[in-house]
């Protein structure tokens, strides 16, 4: 498949933005949908709409074919031992808080430690701290390196015997630092702790194989990866999932209640209380489905060969500050200012050139101060973005920067 024609693919690239080609470059807010999942969802609704689970009509049947199914192609898309490791959610946040929120309180208390990175979105940082505070637990940070990565030798010396839980981000949302899970895994497991991985970045854009990685748990969202929102993922380890009880009560969920106790099923449908979405869980299947024919290797390569284009034009800006490491040890995205300028008064601008980025503090307000930024301007790519997208990009900023020269001048 030549990835340099499958923008067709996706239908919304096709209109214009503001009078001119529309230059998508906020995938890692949420990516853009082809044709495929886009019609497998509508299918679902046309052919196949109805409870999943309980039903014994043979629609019934055939949408929860449909739900599970969706459940084992995650679990091989991920290189999950069962589909039974996975746990349908709203997204990597929910799915974050599930983990905090049930096991957490078990895991830690008083004296405890839990161990995360100033990179972290908030939905990885939140829950922890949170956690630490309700527990008297203590919540620290490994050390960002100037060029925001990670020292294992930093990671050693934070991770103690009293570290109960580890939680990073696979890929920075803001540096696109790409992190050494792997290895970080191995010495909190050394240590007897929980490995949580954030995924949101990382398992739309390269191979990701939880046994390679051997984390405990791995949180990711559909609609990063081309599918559907408000759907997401939590895997993890059958043994885990097994001691966490679930947070949502209701249908579904039950194996029996009685007047004064009730018992629940097993995992991971004891996570999944009440009607579920079942058309994203469909709609992340064919995402999956999608992803996998194109795969992940050249999706991952070809995002090298845009990022590696983009950093050395975006480099020869002046005044451009760029945040993070290199090319060589970044994923798909660039987070940079222009000296002066405010980032969403330069997001504005590039709108009117039909270029979409991110202004803000990407949900990483400790990560901005660390920066010495109260904000940044963000642009990310996806497998359907080309070379020209790139030309855009610096073009558009080229005219941003003449343009608020001569206002301030």
């Amino acid at each position: 498949m030549n990835l340099r024609d499958i923008r067709e693919d996706f239908p919304i690239l096709s209109q214009p933005m503001n009078g001119k080609r529309l230059v998508y470059l906020d995938s890692a807010a949420t990516s853009q949908k082809p044709l495929p999942v886009i019609e497998r969802i509508a299918r679902y609704y046309r052919e196949e709409n109805a409870n999943v689970h309980r039903g014994v009509y043979a629609l019934a049947a055939k949408a929860t074919d449909a739900y599970e199914g969706a459940r084992e192609k995650v679990a091989r898309f991920i290189g999950a031992a069962s589909a039974d490791e996975i746990v349908f959610t709203r997204g990597t946040t929910e799915s974050l808080n599930l983990v905090a929120s049930s096991l957490g309180g078990r895991l830690v208390s008083e004296g405890d430690e839990i161990v995360i990175t100033p990179m972290e979105h908030h939905s990885n940082l939140i829950p922890w701290q949170q956690l630490a505070i309700a527990n008297g637990t203590t919540l620290k940070y490994i050390s960002l390196q100037k060029d925001g990565t990670l020292d294992l030798a930093d990671v050693e010396e934070t991770i103690t015997d009293r570290t109960k839980i580890v939680a990073v981000a696979h890929i920075s949302n803001v540096l696109g630092t790409i992190n050494p899970v792997r290895e970080i895994a191995a010495i909190a497991h050394r240590h007897g702790a929980v490995m949580v991985v954030d995924g949101a970045q990382s398992v739309p854009h390269q191979p990701v194989d939880v046994k390679e990685l051997d984390c405990d748990f791995l949180a990711f969202s559909g609609h990063k990866m081309c599918g559907p929102t408000g759907i997401g993922v939590l895997y993890g380890k059958r043994r885990w999932l097994s001691e966490m009880e679930p947070i949502y009560y209701g249908g579904e969920m039950i194996e029996v209640v009685e007047r004064y106790r009730s018992t629940w099923k097993e995992s991971p449908w004891r996570f999944e209380g009440g009607t579920p979405n079942i058309a994203g869980a469909v709609g992340l299947g064919a995402a999956v489905d999608y992803l996998t024919e194109i795969g992940m290797d050249a999706i991952q390569g070809r995002e090298q060969e845009l990022i590696r284009l983009a950093m050395e034009r975006l480099e020869e800006i002046p005044e451009l500050e760029i945040y993070g490491p290199d090319a060589g040890h970044r994923a798909g995205l660039v987070t940079f200012n222009l000296k002066g300028v405010h980032p969403h008064d330069v997001a504005t601008v590039l709108d009117a050139e039909g270029v979409a980025i991110r202004a803000g503090h990407h949900c990483a307000q400790p990560l901005m101060r660390e920066l010495g930024a109260a904000a940044t301007a963000r642009a990310s790519f996806y497998f359907y973005n080309t070379e020209e997208d790139v030309d855009a990009l610096v073009a558009a900023l080229m005219k941003a920067k003449e343009f608020f020269t001569h206002a301030v001048g």
